[in-house]
């Protein structure tokens, strides 16, 4: 199962309803979905675009049973999945069409590039002559494309004539974003739907607009920051533990003073917390600084630190705590910029792992 694929989902929309001029709300929604992903930082999203138009004049010119355009279509949409071979194979053998309507399907959908070169093939060698449909969806991708160009989104863009979604309600341009290399299938798609709202009112309003899969969307953040060596999961910088029973009021004495002086620091909730527990817990939270408190450190009016992100400790006298704890914050940041930042791993006896934050 791809990554993100669920159940039950969220999705978050961007519609435009009403009679407008030609491919203007349509060349919006294609820049709003590429603004969206690029401020995002996902990576490299292509979005692809079709018009179901070019679809039906497709299966005009191959000669293929009219009846049979959704079934067709299914088949055409694997081969963003599965190679031609294979849906050739479908066509003819699952859906009763001819060697010669498979082959002249096949020459229209392996078509896809730069919108602008496409378009200019496509009117160049006269693809959809005779076909009303495809010259009607010549001249409505001739002005969006042109949009495109003046919002400057084309790079991002593929005219990808296999591109078949939606069947059952677009009537013009469709579209689809994907993660390049991310295994998690679409991660928005959309189109014009003239027709839908029309089916739920007494009135028909034309509309285009497009859906982004937050689960889909989060799946991959999640995968990105994961492997990001300055982000942790939280903002703790000082972890305040104890070595021994009773030092509960010790260890909160400590952490007012910390959290006086503005350091984000925390301790267990735990009455007689075990020292492994406490280190464990500071490791798996990538916190800087552990502050051990024992018998000994209080009889001595001593604090120990351990440098976690390097493995050193210092000993230091009680009234020099806010001062220190500055100081090595202000250490551990200077190393983190160098990329010199290492955790012990818990549980793992000093195995080294780079991992930072703020």
């Amino acid at each position: 199962m791809n990554k993100g694929r669920y159940r039950e989902f969220y999705q978050c929309d961007y519609d435009v309803a009403g009679s407008y001029g030609l491919m203007i709300p349509d060349a919006e929604c294609v820049y709003m979905m590429n603004e969206i992903f690029s401020q995002l930082d996902l990576g490299k999203t292509i979005i692809k675009i079709n018009n179901r138009k070019f679809l039906d004049a497709i299966i005009e010119l191959a000669g293929a049973p009219r009846q049979k355009f959704k079934t067709i279509c299914s088949s055409i949409d694997k081969l963003d999945k599965e190679d031609w071979k294979e849906v050739k194979r479908e066509l003819i053998e699952e859906k009763g069409l001819t060697e010669q309507m498979a082959n002249k399907i096949g020459e229209f959908v392996e078509l896809k590039g730069n919108p602008t070169e496409m378009i200019e093939l496509i009117k160049t060698k006269g693809i959809f002559k005779g076909s009303e449909q495809g010259e009607a969806a010549i001249k409505e991708f001739e002005v969006l494309i042109k949009y495109l160009e003046d919002l400057k989104c084309t790079e991002n863009v593929l005219f990808d004539l296999s591109l078949a979604r939606g069947l059952d309600y677009y009537t013009g341009i469709i579209y689809e974003a994907i993660l390049v290399g991310g295994n998690v299938g679409s991660i928005a798609g959309g189109g014009r739907y003239d027709g839908l709202v029309g089916m739920f009112s007494n009135k028909d309003i034309p509309a285009v607009g497009f859906s982004i899969g937050i689960e889909r969307v989060f799946a991959i953040l999640e995968e990105k920051y994961s492997k990001d060596p300055n982000l942790r999961p939280n903002d703790t910088q000082v972890l305040v533990c104890s070595l021994g029973k009773n030092l509960q009021g010790e260890r909160f004495k400590v952490c007012k003073e910390l959290w006086e002086a503005g350091v984000n620091a925390e301790t267990l909730y735990n009455d007689n917390p075990d020292p492994k527990k406490q280190l464990n817990y500071a490791l798996k939270g990538y916190i800087p600084l552990i502050i051990w408190i024992g018998e000994d450190e209080i009889k001595n009016n001593k604090l120990k630190i351990k440098l976690l992100y390097k493995g050193d400790e210092i000993f230091i006298e009680r009234s020099g705590l806010i001062k220190e704890v500055n100081v090595q914050i202000e250490k551990y940041r200077e190393e983190l910029a160098k990329g010199l930042v290492e955790f012990a791993k818990p549980d793992e006896g000093g195995a080294k792992e780079k991992k930072g934050g703020k």
